[in-house]
Formats: C-alpha cells, structure tokens, sequence
C-alpha cells in the first residue's frame, strides 16, 4: 500500500485515462483541482430489492473510486436515492402504505445488498424529498433565464433553448424520436421538452411551489443534488448507459442552463446485462434480483463477476458465469489460506546482509504484478485484464513458497495479494484481523534490523504493509510505538 507521503506524488506521476462519453474518446484524467474529485454518480430508485443491472453501476463505479484513492485522489462520492417519481408512487399504493414507509424500507435494503457486496457507502446518499427546497430553486432559476415555462402548474423545460442539446448521446436535436424515447404531451410548447415540475394529482405527494403543489421531475433531481454537495463543476458524472439520453442530457441542459458553465468533465458510463443475449429489462421480464442470486451463489460471485469484463463492454450473465467466478475466488482464498499456513510454519531468521539480499531479488515479480495492475487500471479501468494480473501473481506465489522462503517474503507475498484484491473490493474478509500484536512486534523488530543493516527495501517494505494493515508507527524518544488505525 502507498504510503501517505507518497501518494501526492504518484497521483500525479500516473496517467490515467477514461473514455469520456461526452468526446467518445480516451482522455488523459486530470482533475479541476488535484488532488481532489468530485464524482457522482445516479443511484436507485428505492421501490424494489435493486437488480444486477443496477449492481453493475454500483460495482464498477465503487471500485473507480477505490483505485483513484489508493493512487492518491481524494475522492467526494455522492450517489442519491429516487424516492419520489411514479414508480415508489405506484408501489406505495399497490403495498397500501405510505411513501416514506416504502422508500425507508427499500434504502434499508439497499444497504444490505450494497455492503455484502463490498460496496463502500458514498460520503452523501442525498434523498430527492429532502431536497425539494433546492430543487424549487433550480428550477425557478431556469425560468428566470427563460429555460423553463409554467403551464397550469406543470412547468417544463424549453430544450431548443439550449443549444448543445443532443452533444451527450450525439444526436442532432432534430433527428430525435418523438414518441419513443421523448414524452408526448399536448400541455408543452414543443414535443422535445421535459417536465420539471408536476402538479399536484389526487393522492399523491406534494409539497408548495409558486406554481402550486407538485412534486419535482425525475431529471431535475440529480442536477439540483449534484450542485448542492459537489458545486456547479463536478470532475465525473457516472451511470448506466441507459441513462445517456434523455436523463443525462436533461441534466447537462439543466445544471449548464443555471450555472453558465460545464457540469461535468468527465462521462463515464457502464455497458448493459444480457440474460441469454438479450438486454436485462422489465419490459423482456428477465430482470433478477441481486437478493435472489446471492441466495444461491453468494455475493462476491456476483462482485467478481460484474468486474470481470471491461466496464464499457456489455456481460452475458448466465450461472455459468457465476460458478466460474465463484471457482476463481476459491483460488484466490486457497492461495491466501496457504500463505497463512506458510506464515505459521515458516522458521524466523535474522535479518542480516546474506537474506537481506535474497529478499530484495526475490519479491521482485510482486513489484511487477503491482506496477501491470496499476497499468492496467490506468487504462481506462481495464478490470479484466487487472484480474488475470492477481491470478498470474497467485501461480507466482504459489511457485514461490515451494522454494521455502523466508516469513518476512511470504508476508510481503500476502500483503500484496490481499492490497491488489481490496482495490477492486475482492476478499475483504481476508484482510480483517489479519495480523495480532505479537506479529505486528515481530515485523517491527524486523524492520529495525533491516534499518540498522542498511537494507532500506525491506525496511520500507515492511512499513509499508503495516501501514496497509491500518497499523500507524510512531518514532518517539522511548523508540518504535506502534497503534492500529481506528479509522478502518
């Protein structure tokens, strides 16, 4: 793990790249203020246990995070909740209870299946309903600029008006399909424009506007949201591709209109799920639950299996799929249990300049692992290929204990498994309690020797996988104190 003081520099030394929707090429990543990212991205609509199409965006975009932290951004990930819009509307009633209640529940159940599949929470999960002040606000900002007009108490947004409509999903604004992805509505001025504000229907929801009660339109949600905890200019905009057109070119012509200035540098956007070559949809009824599958395969299956191809690339997800990811995690842990039961029975040596020296050459290749990884990430988030890097490194290590080799390298080789593998949110029940105090003493001890020996690889090496282990070392006149990182 890269050591605190580094991380600045590396951050700047690597050169990472996305594929950026908005230009439909790769760009070099370079944030509006480094080391800092802004990133947000569309969550659920919390009606339902949320699907494995949903997962995908979860995972994928969790695990970009993680990676741009561990190089050494530090990374404000805000990811909302819908809990207002036709569907939790329309499953309220059908469940006869309130929308509050319904949205409460599925939120609660978002965090269930989220956290078992190793999904960090975001620094923010802001709801829509506890934002309807800013949203009112938005959109009457939008209408003092002459983007947005009141009909009856239903206000819409003037697409025409805004002339990069279409730059996002590529299209000519003319060439738009009124009808099949645009709502038809004989209350707008023109057939391409979107409602920003819905008035009040018997029943249902409202809250007070200067147009009347309403409720707020799904677009104008994640605009409102996104300027509210990350500024008008945030560095990533993330979802599915689904959600290209119309909702994320609403929501450019939207915050763009407000703030006079660009909503997002970078777009980044997850391919679809197949089931049996079709695309995963309610419409097809082949939608599954990522309830339902971790029932039968488990969790981290379902994790390694959405990491397994190219983020931009789309899955035909099947059993299958599952079962060999499930049998590759099974390598992943065998390989983990066997460095442990080698740590165990590996004979301690001094650390003199003889094994010193042996060390340094010999952990070379996991260098290499971790520098191909990096690489690999860089590029675009290249997790399949990342993935075959870790399994590579396995046969590596378990080539290399054959050899017997000393417990300090065969704790380097697992410290560098279980580092690479918590990047992409893999084995993070491995990584818990790993060391006891005892360990952590001898690791010091044998830190001071290699200092004192003038082996300052090692040394470092050594620091370097206590820090990853949440163990903070402290110099002080008494000598080596050492305190676990209450934080993780």
């Amino acid at each position: 793990m890269l050591s605190i003081d580094t991380k600045l520099e590396f951050c700047i030394l690597c050169v990472m790249k996305f594929y950026n929707t908005l230009t439909r090429q790769k760009e070099d990543f370079v944030p509006i203020k480094p080391p800092t990212v802004k990133m947000y991205s569309c969550g659920p609509t919390v009606y339902d246990y949320f699907h494995i199409g949903n997962a995908r965006p979860f995972i994928v975009f969790d695990a970009i995070r993680n990676f741009l932290e561990y190089i050494g951004y530090k990374v404000t990930f805000v990811q909302n909740f819908t809990d207002i819009d036709d569907k939790t509307i329309n499953r309220s009633r059908a469940q006869k209870i309130t929308l509050k209640e319904l949205c409460t529940r599925y939120i609660d159940e978002y965090y269930v299946d989220a956290r078992k599949l190793n999904i960090r929470d975001a620094d923010v999960h802001p709801k829509a309903t506890e934002n309807i002040e800013e949203i009112i606000e938005f959109i009457e900002q939008l209408e003092k600029k002459d983007l947005a007009y009141n009909v009856n108490g239903d206000v819409y947004y003037s697409t025409r008006k805004f002339k990069d409509y279409g730059h996002l999903s590529h299209q000519d604004i003319n060439d738009l399909d009124i009808g099949a992805r645009v709502d038809v509505n004989e209350n707008k001025r023109d057939p391409l424009d979107f409602v920003l504000w819905k008035k009040k229907k018997e029943n249902e929801p409202s809250w007070p506007s200067k147009w009347g009660d309403g409720r707020p339109g799904w677009h104008i949600e994640c605009s409102a949201m996104a300027t509210k905890f990350l500024g008008p200019t945030i560095d990533i905009h993330c979802g599915g591709q689904d959600l290209i057109f119309p909702h994320h070119e609403n929501e450019i012509a939207q915050s763009e209109g407000v703030n006079n200035i660009k909503f997002a540098k970078y777009w980044l956007h997850n391919g679809y799920i197949n089931i049996d070559n079709k695309k995963m949809s309610k419409s097809e009824n082949n939608f599954i639950t990522v309830r339902r599958l971790a029932e039968e395969f488990g969790y981290e299956p379902i994790r390694m299996t959405l990491l397994s191809a190219h983020y931009r690339n789309p899955i035909n997800f099947s059993s299958d799929l599952l079962n060999q990811s499930r049998n590759s995690l099974n390598r992943l842990y065998n390989c983990v249990e066997n460095l442990r039961h080698a740590i165990n029975n590996a004979t301690d040596s001094s650390i003199g300049k003889k094994t010193s020296s042996t060390s340094s050459t010999s952990l070379k290749f996991l260098d290499s692992a971790k520098d191909r990884f990096i690489l690999a990430l860089e590029d675009d988030f290249n997790t399949a290929i990342a993935l075959s890097i870790i399994f590579d490194l396995v046969k590596e290590i378990n080539n290399f204990l054959l050899i017997k080799p000393l417990k300090c390298e065969i704790q380097s080789c697992l410290f560098i498994l279980l580092e690479l593998c918590d990047v992409l949110g893999l084995l993070r029940d491995a990584n818990k309690n790993l060391l006891i105090d005892h360990q952590v003493d001898k690791l010091i001890k044998d830190r001071e020797e290699a200092r004192k020996n003038k082996d300052f690889v090692l040394a470092d090496n050594i620091r370097d996988n206590l820090k990853s282990q949440g163990i903070i070392l402290e110099d002080t006149k008494y000598g080596i104190k050492w305190k676990r990182d209450k934080e993780r």
